[in-house]
């Protein structure tokens, strides 16, 4: 069956263009996409195509009349996507073609993830990749026989004569060749692997493994295209601190690296654009994710938590700066995406357009200050983009202050001048179409990522946008008969799956353990659990979620269930769901939690472990519920005891802020008596002076007849960092342990990696 299409396959001259017979919109009737409350199907409303959405009405049209069914699944800021629009969806004859053959069906990916991720596995099992626009050819039943990504006009032109003229042959042999795909499929979907244990010497030689993987000249992943995946590398920064491994550090800090120098980073407007097509991070798909700033921006904020390098804040501010200003709906949401491609002078859609620059562009905006300019961002007369310049680095910022005998803070204001006054030329260009819905899963993590910044950089202004925005979702998109996934201007619909529940529950973890002081934040908390509870009772696989691991979608649509496993770009949603469950077993101590949240792990264990690269959420929440978290705030004793991490602005020393939830205490430096395990704080092993500790207060608990010296409510205690010494790195420990009026808990430490 195959055989026959092989001559066509995938077409892979992905970046190939072809002429298109374009008609205007005016000159065609609506078709059935027309009032569905989405940007990319709004997009094809006007195409020669005569488009259904996904539903009953396509599906069922399809097997009365015994017609093939052509799905097509894509994104409104999709380059790709749009180029096969005009160059195929838009041509009159391949429009009738289709039109007398075929059902077709235009897919939200963005609104329908738990369909997107069927569709894209079916072309990976057929094609061996996947890619958007995704092509599927489906036989009437709805099982998928053939697929590909992005098709050129002549060759898809071909393509739908073939598929069409294998129906009309031979029904029989396309439907059993779409049975055994459609087998194939599910059996994947629906896969459990046998339980691994997730010691911390198989956590930590999974993320090892990950290494060999690494770009060692520009950073990062492979060659090309190159991806941040954003999951792995937070993975293995977490598990750097916890073993103070500067291998692994430095593969993180290299790829981050990599990314800020080149042009994946939008250098006028801040931000990051979601890929690159080259080893070297320079030449992106220009578009630009709402997920990406999310992710990047909380490694950015993790890696300058470790390093203190002023390049990880600077590139992570200006990420949240260009989301705050031009990413958010004025109801507090952030908007989903922008385009790659925008009209050019002559009213040419052209990709990168906005992004790119001419040396003679830059001495107009900037004057005197265009040769540094041309200097710093690599601008020349060939440019490395069809004649024009994406701007990048050679150099980092602090090589290029050494070279100019100035610090790099100073260094980083004159290139904020330089880039303030492009980012006003670039105003005066046509900005790229903006994708304004609103996506609960991606505001979850804009969220969480704010949340932690301002706590981190001391910013309140971002905890103000990270809480407006949980606003508007628990406001407007968390309903009686639960959440919804999507807004869109005044429309709000669409059924959340795991992604949205789990991950608005990090969110509201993460609001409760950043909170500034003094906020009463419990309605966070209590939040959170209600979406734990729902993922549980929306999303369980079977009776009592036996098995572990959930669902993607509470709908049984396309091919069935599905379980997600793997990153993409955005964690899994059961890699999100463990990290909820561990959140909360780490601050209420709720047994219902951790048993849930070691249930799941299990699950989730041989899929992690077989492909970390793949899992670092996954084994990043594992390595959080065995053996506490990592990260500025952590919580103690089931949740009665928040410790805050933080440094000094000079990095001269560490302060934990420690607080003691009402009924419970934590022993003194010096207890009255021996057995009590005493709160310590020691550098490299070397406990730090006496006169750190505050005076204890003396009182008795009703468990223990004599007098204890103990702490309560909230103390701060400091060490002082140990001085560099080339690549060594230092430990510092927090023991404490706590004590209420009925029991001690076996104490605990907190560690810090000081590299």
């Amino acid at each position: 069956m195959l055989k026959k299409l092989s001559g066509l396959a995938l077409l892979t001259a992905m970046f190939m263009a072809y002429p298109a017979t374009l008609i205007a919109e005016e000159n065609r009737k609506p078709n059935k996409l027309l009032g569905v409350e989405s940007p990319y199907l709004q997009q094809h409303v006007y195409n020669a195509v005569d488009w259904y959405p996904w539903g009953k009405e396509a599906l069922d049209k399809a097997k009365n009349e015994g017609k093939l069914i052509f799905l097509s699944v894509g994104y409104s800021t999709c380059y790709w996507c749009h180029v096969m629009a005009r160059e195929s969806f838009e041509n009159d004859k391949i429009g009738k073609f289709l039109n007398d053959n075929f059902v077709s069906i235009k897919l939200d990916r963005e609104r329908r993830p738990d369909l997107d991720e069927q569709y894209m596995l079916v072309t990976q099992v057929i094609a061996g990749s996947g890619g958007w626009p995704n092509s599927v050819f489906l036989t009437p039943d709805g099982d998928p026989f053939f697929a590909g990504t992005y098709f050129p006009p002549d060759a898809f032109m071909k393509v739908l004569g073939q598929v069409n003229n294998l129906w009309s042959e031979d029904k029989l042999d396309v439907s059993v060749e779409g049975e055994r795909i459609a087998a194939i499929v599910k059996t994947y979907m629906s896969r459990t692997e046998a339980a691994r244990a997730l010691t911390p010497e198989a956590i930590r030689a999974a993320a090892r493994d990950m290494l060999p993987g690494m770009d060692e000249f520009n950073g990062g992943f492979g060659v090309a295209p190159k991806f941040p995946q954003e999951s792995a590398l937070l993975f293995m920064l977490d598990q750097a601190e916890r073993d103070g491994d500067r291998e692994l550090l430095e593969a993180v800090t290299g790829a981050l690296d990599g990314m800020l120098k080149g042009g994946i980073q939008d250098h006028v407007g801040g931000g990051f654009h979601r890929y690159v097509i080259d080893p070297q991070w320079q030449i992106p798909h220009f578009e630009k994710m709402l997920y990406n700033q999310a992710m990047i921006g909380r490694l950015l904020v993790r890696a300058w938590s470790a390093t203190g390098e002023l390049r990880y804040k600077h590139a992570a501010t200006r990420a949240f700066d260009y989301v705050l200003r031009e990413m958010r709906d004025e109801r507090g949401g952030f908007f989903s995406a922008q385009d790659a491609e925008s009209y050019n002078p002559e009213g040419v859609k052209e990709e990168g357009i906005y992004y790119t620059w001419t040396p003679e562009q830059v001495k107009e905006a900037l004057g005197e200050d265009a040769e540094f300019a041309l200097d710093a961002l690599n601008i020349t007369a060939d440019g490395n983009f069809e004649g024009t310049n994406i701007l990048h680095m050679i150099d980092l910022p602090l090589e290029s202050a050494e070279g100019m005998d100035v610090s790099e803070e100073a260094y980083l204001q004159r290139l904020d001048g330089v880039l303030a006054k492009l980012y006003a030329a670039r105003l005066k260009r046509t900005e790229p179409h903006k994708d304004e819905k609103i996506v609960v899963a991606w505001n979850a993590m804009m969220i969480e990522t704010l949340a932690e910044a301002a706590k981190v950089f001391s910013r309140p202004d971002y905890y103000q946008a990270a809480e407006a925005a949980m606003k508007f979702i628990v406001d407007e998109m968390l309903h009686d008969d639960g959440l919804k996934r999507v807004a869109y201007e005044q429309s709000i619909g669409v059924e959340a799956q795991l992604p949205d529940y789990a991950g608005l529950g990090t969110a509201l973890l993460a609001l409760y353990d950043y909170a500034p002081a003094g906020s009463d934040v419990s309605q966070y908390l209590e939040l959170a659990t209600k979406m734990a509870g729902e993922t549980s009772s929306r999303f369980s696989n079977g009776e009592n979620n036996a098995g572990g691991a959930y669902r993607m979608s509470a709908s049984l649509e396309g091919m069935g269930s599905f379980l997600p496993y793997e990153d993409n770009e955005i964690p899994s949603g059961n890699a999100l769901a463990l990290s909820l469950l561990t959140g909360l077993s780490k601050r209420l101590g709720d047994p219902q939690y951790v048993q849930k949240a070691n249930l799941l792990a299990a699950s989730l264990s041989g899929p992690a472990l077989g492909s970390p690269i793949a899992s670092g959420y996954t084994l990043l929440s594992a390595q959080a519920l065995s053996h506490g978290e990592i990260g500025a705030v952590r919580f103690m004793a089931d949740g009665a005891v928040r410790v805050a991490t933080s440094v000094d602005k000079e990095r001269t020393e560490m302060k934990f802020e420690i607080t003691v939830k009402d009924g419970w205490h934590i022993n003194a430096n010096k207890p009255l008596e021996d057995y009590f395990i005493p709160t310590q704080l020691s550098i490299d092993g070397v406990e730090v002076a006496s006169e750190t500790y505050p005076e204890p207060a003396v009182m008795s608990l009703k468990f223990n007849a004599k007098p204890m010296a103990l702490y309560d409510g909230k103390i701060t205690l400091r060490g002082k960092l140990p001085k560099p010494d080339g690549d060594k790195t230092g430990k510092m420990i927090l023991m404490l342990q706590a004590c209420s009026d009925k029991i001690c808990l076996l104490p605990e430490e907190v560690q810090v990696t000081v590299w």
